[in-house]
């Protein structure tokens, strides 16, 4: 068992070192060994030749060579990657791998030196170097359909490396490996090319065939070598029009040198050669005489050479067209074409009457029927526009009574009446007719026939027993307006034709839009039968029409209308369309009112614009001027309040006509005025009868209300002390810390509060108006410009009433306006002035000024923004205030 051990080890060795043997053996194996016989010196990338790959491993997709200087392609290419210089062999192997199977094959290949043994040369050896051109494109060329002998000998090529190398030629490119196909070939040794039958060259014009020269183990000693061969043209192609037959027209009377058309033909053989350079000519024209036309022998522009081409004589024309190359000469190829020339018709003979006059009847008083026909005769082309009529009546058609139209299918002119004729004013009428085409005659024809053919007609009018006329059939007369009811003027008038009067004929009324007039049955003329007015007219007009029916013995009847012409009196006054009026103060300082009026212009502007006899106040604060002949412009003066006025506005038009009427004029303190007239709106709702019984009942309530309150008033009235909570209403806390920005002091026991608390206010308030009882509050505004004048306006008891809750007597606070203007006035002007400015005229923040000295026996005295009449006078109230109220206190108190 011991000795069996090592041998075991030893037989598994040598199995494993056989099966590697035999693996490496068949992956290993080398293929056939392949020679190539090259000089001993090559220049890089220079090809060696070409190893047959897939002979030795088809599947190969790593190809590798073991020696550096050369390279291996994939189609088996081997080119040298660098210069290579060597003595007489050299080898190296291509391993070929397939990396998916784990095979491998290599190929051996042997470089060998070849020395070719050359006989003695001439000692000139440029001779010899000049074969070195001859591997070049040598320009070849054969002819076309040659006769032969085939195979054709075109010419021979050599290779430079032929003097060295046993060289074989061959060649590709169509004719030979193209189609078509074996065309060419050449001899493998001598590189004699060789043609084997005939060429058309408009089939093939050149052949780019390609020579190759390598040695005998498929080394490629030169370049390919591009070779055209060139087939030269041999005139074998005719020359053919491009239409077997052309269709030209052309008008007739053209002028020598018309353009008629162009013939055009093409030749296959080669260009700009005799073989394609092409001669046009006519060979024969039908009908044969005269020649009319030429042909252009280089363009084949067909023109005419004679002014005589007459449509109504020959119509159709047909040339045989010739071409010929080799510039026409008598051995050139030919071919024809027909050419037919259709003469166009052109308006050369005018339209003509077949007789000088005419004769025709219609009855008077017909419309619409044809009297008389008047046929033509034209040689242009018929139902063309060279052959239709157009006629006109040139003279007797001064009224209008007759037309003339065409027949389309006969080309006769139809005359027509179309006005009724009168058999008393024309019994015969004499028209003179002309007639011409619709499409103008041509220049030529035009200077040889300057007149048109005319006839003479004549048509007798037949009389007819007919019935009034009314002609004029408006008539006018003149009314002024306002005339009395029964005014009697001269109506519309018909006459009989056949008597030329009125008699006999009676008038009816046919229509009256106001049943303003009464016509009268037998003499026609109206009666007023109510006031004319002009302005009640619509649309406004100064014309009234009436019509009107005449009428003779045997009922035949006529309308016509009768004009009233109205003549305006100035009746109307002018009118303002402004009812109400609002003015946006201050940002509004006046306001535009206009005028119209329904007179005519002259009893209308320029208006004249006043105001009414008026109060004093209302004279004081409203002016009007003129803006223009309809308007004017009413402004107000600055100190006039915010509230709505009655100005009464006179306007009167330049005949003295005039009217008054009262506007309302809103004077408000608004940005627009739409904010003003929203609450007139609300303030104007009509009230129904149950929202008047919901009123009564609320003012019955708060009547109850007062006279509890008056009750009150009446049983404290004696006592001097205040409520522990009236300083609380009145005096408000102020976020401005200006001293006297936020209040205004008043010498009536009482403090008028601020905006912001208007509505706790004593007597009044700041900024907002309060009417109680039919007094009005007046309204005090801090910095303002409102005078006191302003709030005694209207004639108004002004008061100043005492708050709500207040222990006041009430007769303290009532002043009367005269008593508080003469007071005042004097003083309270030059307050607010001085209030708003300082010592040197500027603008100020404080109302508590320091006051120049004004003077010894001044009657006013020294003043401050805070003294009024009874200065002293019920301001006991302040002695009760906290201690945080004792500056204002000393400010509204006089000490």
């Amino acid at each position: 068992m011991a000795a069996s051990g090592p041998r075991s080890s030893v037989r598994g060795a040598l199995c494993r070192l056989l099966l590697t043997l035999v693996v490496f053996s068949f992956t290993c194996e080398a293929c056939k060994m392949v020679t190539f016989n090259i000089p001993s010196k090559l220049e890089a990338d220079k090809m060696v030749g070409r190893v047959n790959l897939k002979e030795c491993l088809g599947s190969a997709d790593l190809i590798q060579s073991s020696d550096p200087d050369f390279r291996v392609l994939d189609d088996g290419s081997v080119y040298t990657a660098s210069a290579v210089e060597f003595d007489e062999k050299r080898s190296f192997t291509i391993s070929l791998s397939d990396t998916k199977k784990q095979t491998q094959k290599e190929i051996p290949v042997l470089l060998e030196h070849q020395k070719k043994v050359l006989g003695k040369r001439h000692p000139k050896e440029t001779v010899l170097r000049r074969s070195k051109r001859r591997w070049a494109p040598i320009p070849c060329s054969m002819q076309e359909n040659s006769l032969g002998p085939f195979p054709l000998l075109l010419q021979q090529v050599q290779s430079d490396a032929a003097q060295n190398y046993t060289i074989f030629y061959s060649i590709s490119g169509r004719g030979v490996d193209q189609e078509p196909l074996n065309l060419f070939f050449i001899e493998k040794d001598t590189g004699n090319l060789y043609c084997t039958r005939p060429v058309d060259r408009e089939e093939y014009d050149v052949f780019d065939l390609i020579a190759y020269a390598s040695t005998a183990d498929g080394y490629s000693a030169d370049l390919p070598l591009p070779l055209p061969i060139r087939v030269e043209d041999e005139n074998d192609n005719h020359p053919i029009f491009t239409e077997a037959v052309y269709n030209f027209e052309v008008p007739e009377s053209s002028r020598i040198g018309t353009t008629v058309g162009v013939v055009c033909a093409t030749d296959r053989d080669e260009p700009d050669t005799m073989h394609t350079r092409l001669k046009y000519s006519i060979l024969e024209q039908m009908p044969r005489s005269p020649g009319l036309f030429s042909v252009h022998p280089s363009t084949g522009v067909i023109t005419t050479v004679s002014p005589y081409l007459n449509r109504e004589v020959v119509d159709k024309y047909s040339l045989i067209m010739k071409v010929q190359d080799m510039d026409g000469q008598f051995f050139g190829l030919m071919s024809t074409a027909t050419c037919i020339i259709t003469v166009k018709d052109s308006n050369d003979h005018i339209p003509t009457f077949r007789q000088n006059a005419y004769e025709a009847s219609v009855e008077e008083n017909t419309v619409n029927v044809e009297i008389l026909r008047m046929p033509v005769e034209d040689k242009d082309l018929i139902h063309t526009a060279n052959w239709r009529a157009n006629f006109t009546i040139l003279k007797g058609n001064e009224n209008g009574y007759f037309k003339i139209s065409t027949d389309k299918e006969t080309n006769e002119g139809v005359l027509c009446v179309v006005k009724p004729l009168n058999y008393e004013e024309n019994r015969q009428v004499i028209l003179e007719i002309g007639v011409s085409n619709e499409a103008p005659f041509t220049r030529d024809v035009a200077l040889r026939m300057t007149t048109m053919s005319r006839a003479l007609v004549t048509v007798h009018v037949r009389d007819q027993n007919e019935g009034p006329e009314c002609t004029p059939a408006a008539q006018y007369v003149r009314i002024k307006e306002n005339s009395a009811v029964g005014t009697k003027i001269n109506g519309y008038k018909a006459y009989d034709p056949e008597t030329r009067s009125s008699k006999g004929l009676r008038y009816k009324k046919l229509r009256d839009p106001k049943e303003w007039i009464i016509i009268e049955e037998l003499s026609g003329s109206i009666t007023t039968s109510k006031i004319l007015d002009r302005e009640a007219m619509t649309p406004r007009n100064d014309l009234y029409n009436i019509t009107v029916l005449a009428i003779d013995q045997d009922g035949r009847s006529c309308t016509g209308t009768l004009v009233v012409n109205l003549e305006d009196v100035n009746d109307n006054p002018p009118e303002i369309p402004q009812n109400d009026l609002v003015i946006c103060k201050p940002k509004m300082g006046y306001t535009d009112i206009s005028a119209v009026d329904h007179d005519e212009p002259i009893h209308g502007a320029p208006f004249y614009f006043s105001l009414a006899n008026t109060s004093p106040e209302i004279n004081k604060i409203w002016t009007l001027t003129k803006l223009n002949d309809t308007a004017a412009r009413l402004s107000y003066r600055k100190n006039a309040a915010f509230q709505e006025y009655n100005v009464p506005i006179t306007v009167k038009d330049r005949a003295g006509q005039s009217t008054t009427k009262t506007l309302r004029v809103n004077l408000c303190d608004c940005v627009y005025p739409s904010q003003c007239r929203a609450t007139s709106r609300s303030a104007d709702v009509i009230l129904g009868k149950w929202a008047i019984l919901a009123i009564l009942l609320g003012v019955a309530l708060l009547s109850c209300v007062l006279l509890t309150l008056v009750c009150g008033v009446v049983g404290v009235r004696n006592k001097k002390h205040f409520p522990e909570d009236l300083a609380q209403q009145n005096l408000i806390i102020s976020n401005t810390e200006a001293p006297g920005n936020d209040k205004v002091c008043s010498g009536n026991e009482f403090m008028i509060q601020t905006v912001n608390n208007s509505s706790q206010g004593f007597c009044g308030t700041v900024g907002s108006r309060v009417k109680n009882g039919g007094q009005e509050a007046i309204e005090m505004t801090k910095g303002g410009h409102q005078t006191l004048e302003s709030s005694c306006g209207a004639g108004h008891h002004h008061t100043l009433d005492s708050c709500r809750g207040g222990h006041v007597e009430t007769d303290n606070c009532r002043y009367t306006c005269s008593e508080w203007y003469n007071y005042t006035q004097s003083r309270l002007g030059e307050k607010l002035h001085l209030c708003n400015q300082s010592e040197n005229h500027m603008p100020s923040q404080d109302y508590v000024l320091s006051y120049n000295y004004e003077g010894r026996g001044s009657p006013a005295g020294s003043v401050g923004c805070c003294s009024e009449k009874q200065e002293e006078d019920g301001l006991d109230f302040l002695n009760n205030l906290e201690a945080k109220f004792t500056a204002l206190a000393e400010t509204c108190t006089k000490r």
